[in-house]
């Protein structure tokens, strides 16, 4: 299935301010259109988050995100930036990516599946009966 990935550094924010380099890849794949996966390689292990492809394309130009995962642009040492804040059970995480690296890779992934086409790419069937467990239909 086609996919298009960039493999970028992440910044981690840390409460006291210091900043840790997070080597991270973005993925997005036809066969999930909506969605592009993030790995972030941590000393821990590896952490990975799912993420709507359209939150990612808001957060460049405005707060995008309830809940779990909020988006926004702003400027880091005179260069756009783009912060994501990750909450969940075991934690939350402040990370800034580059504004610029995450516009080239959306566009990329723009030229895979066009905004508002990604429903021409979905296996209903398929996610039906994966969601169903492949029950028999009566």
């Amino acid at each position: 299935m086609p996919f298009v990935s960039a493999d970028l550094d992440l910044t981690l924010v840390m409460d006291d301010d210091r900043t840790l380099r997070v080597p991270s890849t973005l993925v997005y794949a036809v066969d999930n259109p909506y969605a592009v996966t993030a790995l972030f390689r941590t000393a821990d292990g590896d952490v990975t988050w799912v993420f709507g492809r359209d939150l990612l394309d808001d957060g460049l130009i405005e707060p995008a995100g309830e809940g779990d995962v909020t988006v926004w642009p702003t400027v880091v040492d005179n260069r756009p930036v783009v912060c994501l804040a990750l909450a969940s059970p075991a934690g939350s995480a402040l990370l800034q990516l580059d504004a610029g690296a995450l516009r080239v890779f959306l566009d990329e992934s723009y030229e895979l599946v066009e905004m508002g086409h990604e429903g021409e790419h979905l296996d209903i069937d398929a996610a039906l009966a994966e969601l169903l467990g492949d029950a028999p239909t009566r």
